[in-house]
């Protein structure tokens, strides 16, 4: 059983925010929703070994700040479990089936969770929409989370 405080992903704006209830407090959650929202959509550090997208300049991404990203919540896991996903590191990525394959695979690999805690591995469904659209399912526990994302 799930028990986190909820968020609810606006498809029109693309983020994500706290919900709260007709009284003005938070709602609690509990399905997978939420901590599926966090897996796919925070940003897990990349390991030294990650090729990073190409493309950044100076400018967008000056010394100051990391490329590697990785969430803040991270440095507070007395477990060393890292959040997120790295489907960031595929932002570059061309029309390919080892794009769909990779990207299949850094799904279930934020998803991974799932099979340590519920006993039971995230279903994952990853298909090409159109050119250069791929859209992705994944199904935890009676609750389903889908996306898409845009390639070059």
């Amino acid at each position: 059983m799930f028990l986190d405080i909820a968020l609810r992903y606006d498809p029109q704006t693309r983020n994500c925010d706290l919900a709260l209830g007709a009284d003005m407090d938070l709602v609690i959650d509990e399905t997978p929703a939420t901590p599926m929202l966090l897996s796919v959509y925070l940003d897990r550090r990349a390991e030294p070994d990650d090729v990073l997208p190409q493309g950044r300049s100076p400018f967008l991404s000056p010394d100051t700040l990391n490329e590697r990203r990785g969430s803040a919540g991270d440095a507070l896991d007395p477990a060393g479990q890292l959040a997120g996903s790295h489907l960031w590191l595929h932002e570059r990525d061309k029309q390919t089936e080892e794009t769909r394959l990779l990207y299949a695979w850094r799904l279930a690999e934020c998803l991974a969770w799932a099979g340590r805690e519920l006993g039971s591995e995230a279903e994952i469904e990853v298909d090409w929409l159109r050119p250069n659209v791929l859209g992705w399912r994944a199904f935890i526990d009676g609750t389903t989370l889908s996306g898409s994302a845009r390639f070059a």
